[in-house]
């Protein structure tokens, strides 16, 4: 018995610097004014989509032929396209990124009056607009209950404090690494693996802190890539600061099997 038909799916980022994530497109026609089917969604057009947290509005962007499938989501994902974005949606994004603003640099001052030990990272309203979200890392646990009390009193709307790591904090903030590339957590990374000193030492790498760490201050995530693999097999070039070669031949790297070195861009 043959599969049915996959649905299509196009590729969002809901900022200029994050990572792209994959929706799937609804059976109906996104634009209900006309009878005939309308085109895929081109790479710049924002859409309305449906995610975990709630809806969103992203921008479509371009993906390579090569990683299409590699990208394509789940039949189940709940990552689906709700409709296109009107006139009106990316209006009321422009007004929220404006209180977003507002909120950050009023939760600013409530910080330094109360003396609270916590950085403000950064600042989310839903689309929706039921709630507006505040991230901030902090070396220790924080009393925001006045914070919460004096920020709800100000913006009339339900607060949310969410406490991240710092490594959270690189990837929402994002930024360029050593390598020159855009920070691997900023643009594909989903999770944070673990990274320890011992990786270094495994590749003959300098112990200086300063080019161990990455815009988090933490050992940079890249230190996992060149470790040998099952097999034995380096890929030497990135560490070493040769030319990259890549011992499994063309299509993966030698050590993440990722289709390609993250850090010098081998393909």
């Amino acid at each position: 018995m043959s599969a049915g038909p996959q649905r299509p799916f196009v590729s969002l980022k809901f900022s200029p610097a994050g990572r792209t994530y994959s929706f799937l497109l609804p059976d109906l026609a996104l634009d209900t004014q006309s009878n005939d089917a309308p085109p895929m969604p081109a790479p710049g057009e924002r859409l309305v989509v449906e995610t975990p947290e709630g809806r969103a509005i992203g921008t479509v962007t371009r993906i390579a032929s090569a990683l299409a499938e590699r990208r394509r989501p789940a039949a189940d994902s709940p990552n689906v396209v709700v409709r296109r974005a009107t006139r009106e949606d990316v209006i009321l994004r422009l007004k929220q990124q404006q209180r977003e603003q507002e909120a950050h640099r009023v939760a600013q001052l409530k910080i330094r009056e109360r003396g609270l030990p916590m950085k403000l990272t950064k600042v989310e309203q839903t689309f929706d607009g039921s709630r507006i979200i505040f991230y901030y890392t902090s070396e220790s646990r924080v009393d925001f209950r006045e914070l919460v009390r004096d920020l709800a009193a100000h913006f009339r709307i339900r607060i949310e404090m969410r406490q991240i790591g710092v490594r959270d904090e690189a990837k929402m903030l994002g930024g360029y690494g050593s390598c020159g590339r855009p920070l691997c957590c900023t643009t594909w990374l989903k999770t944070f693996e673990p990274v320890s000193i011992k990786m270094a030492k495994q590749q003959d790498l300098s112990l200086n802190p300063s080019k161990l760490s990455g815009q988090c201050g933490r050992l940079k995530c890249c230190l996992r890539y060149e470790l040998p693999n099952g097999k034995g097999v380096k890929h030497g070039g990135c560490a070493e600061g040769g030319s990259c070669s890549n011992p499994t031949g063309p299509g993966g790297c030698g050590s993440c099997g990722s289709g390609g070195c993250q850090t010098c861009g081998h393909r």
